[in-house]
């Protein structure tokens, strides 16, 4: 028994021990001394003498799960080696850490991809049973097989960069070939009104043992296109600004916050389509054509009209505004305007009034009053820019110039009051009269650049 024991002692010294996943719940020493009695020596190790030490094949035969020890004895460790750092990785700056954050991250990605691809893609077309038309498919997973090639092979690039330049040129080098999906999740929506489907989709996320449904995979493109440039972000906090590639870090910033802006503007102007063409079926007495040819739906409200009981329903077109009556989830047509025809009143009474009017039909006037002050700033400024870009097609050279100024929700006439005495004529006398008048941007302007006998 003793001897036994002072076997299992010996065997802990050894240098090269193996712990299978049977014995990983002990601790590290009687670990060591379990996996030294399973080696086929258990036999012959107790009638060793004490202090000597049982031999080990030079190579011992380890499974795929098990785990090895290499113990070097603290008198073979080099000259100057502090014990307590000998094994421990080397110390990464913060530069070094935000890059393999990169690295790692595009790496959980790519896995995620091809999940999908092979997964539930290639899955859907292997059943062949599922009431999904070829067309539905293609919507659903859209540019999906292309974006896995994309990204793998801008894998591959990332893994072999040796410096966080190297990584940031990756992204100036491959960006223009990446154009994320936008359209799956609402086509996934649609399908998961099939119960079969939904069966499907239940049954693959279970045997895949996901924790999150196939619709947060198909955000995936998206939600990464849209972190590049801050991960870039931070990899420049921490580039020194005199190192040669920071200028390669800057471009990459550069070109994926402007992919950024156009992968929004994308999801924008999608939502808009398809709440337009909700509206559209929704709207009754409408004899015009297709509201689509309007331009994009760039607000909607509700707002209390005066002389009018009920709330009107106001959507704003890029060339019209359009006014209907709310019957519960249906709207009935009652007038629009055109933009180019549009009067604009922003000061009124209340502070939370204004008056929108048609220079065709002056007696056609609405006096809106918004919620709050907010509300009423935003309408104002996109009313005030749509007016001004209807009416780039006639409007002066000089003119032009200074649309910028209202493109700006936070445009502001106190600067341009100054321009000319009469301008400042124009405002004190509307203040002194008490007497609204139409205001338009740049209406103030005209007379200072010599264009009185334009007419809005």
């Amino acid at each position: 028994m003793a001897s036994s024991e002072r076997a299992s002692r010996g065997s802990c010294t050894s240098v090269n021990t193996v712990c299978s996943d049977s014995d990983r719940t002990a601790s590290l020493s009687s670990s060591a001394s379990s996996a030294s009695l399973q080696d086929g020596h258990s036999s012959s190790s107790s009638s060793l003498p004490y202090g000597v030490v049982p031999a080990y094949p030079s190579s011992p035969q380890r499974n795929g799960s098990d785990i090895s020890l290499d113990l070097t004895p603290l008198s073979q460790l080099p000259a100057g080696v502090n014990p307590a750092t000998a094994t421990s990785p080397p110390k990464l700056s913060r530069l070094e850490r935000v890059a393999l954050e990169i690295v790692e991250t595009e790496q959980a990605y790519v896995r995620d991809l091809k999940s999908i691809v092979e997964d539930y893609l290639g899955c859907i077309i292997d059943c062949g049973d599922l009431p999904l038309k070829p067309d539905e498919v293609s919507t659903l997973f859209c540019n999906i097989e292309d974006i896995y090639e994309f990204n793998s092979e801008l894998l591959e690039d990332l893994e072999r960069s040796p410096h966080a330049a190297a990584i940031a040129e990756c992204f100036v080098e491959r960006v223009s070939h990446h154009i994320p999906m936008i359209n799956s999740v609402a086509v996934l929506r649609d399908c998961m009104k099939n119960k079969s489907l939904v069966g499907f989709f239940q049954e693959r996320q279970t045997t895949l043992c996901h924790s999150l449904p196939l619709e947060t995979y198909l955000l995936k493109p998206v939600q990464r296109i849209l972190k590049y440039h801050l991960l870039l972000q931070e990899l420049a906090k921490h580039f020194d600004k005199s190192d040669p590639g920071y200028e390669v870090v800057e471009d990459a910033i550069i070109t994926m916050t402007a992919v950024a802006w156009y992968i929004n503007d994308m999801k924008r102007k999608q939502e808009h389509a398809v709440r337009l063409q909700e509206v559209e079926s929704l709207l009754t007495n409408w004899t015009g054509p297709d509201l689509s040819g309007f331009g994009e739906l760039v607000l909607e409200g509700s707002f209390r009209v005066q002389r009018v009981k009920k709330e009107r329903a106001f959507f704003l077109f890029d060339k019209m505004l359009l006014i209907a009556k709310k019957r519960l989830e249906h709207f009935i047509y009652s007038t629009h305007i055109f933009c180019c025809n549009l009067l604009l009143v922003e000061t009124m009474k209340d502070p939370l009034c204004f008056k929108v009017s048609d220079q065709t039909i002056p007696k056609q006037q609405h006096i809106v009053q918004t919620k709050n002050q907010e509300e009423k700033r935003l309408w104002l400024h996109y009313l005030k820019r749509l007016i001004v870009e209807n009416h780039l097609a006639s409007l002066p050279q000089k003119v032009r110039l200074i649309v910028h100024y209202c493109k700006s929700p936070q445009f502001d006439q106190d600067p341009l009051k100054k321009l000319s005495p009469r301008c400042d004529e124009y405002h004190r006398g509307r203040r002194q009269s008490g007497q609204d008048k139409p205001f338009l941007p740049l209406m103030h302007l005209l007379s200072h650049l010599c264009v009185n006998d334009f007419l809005f």
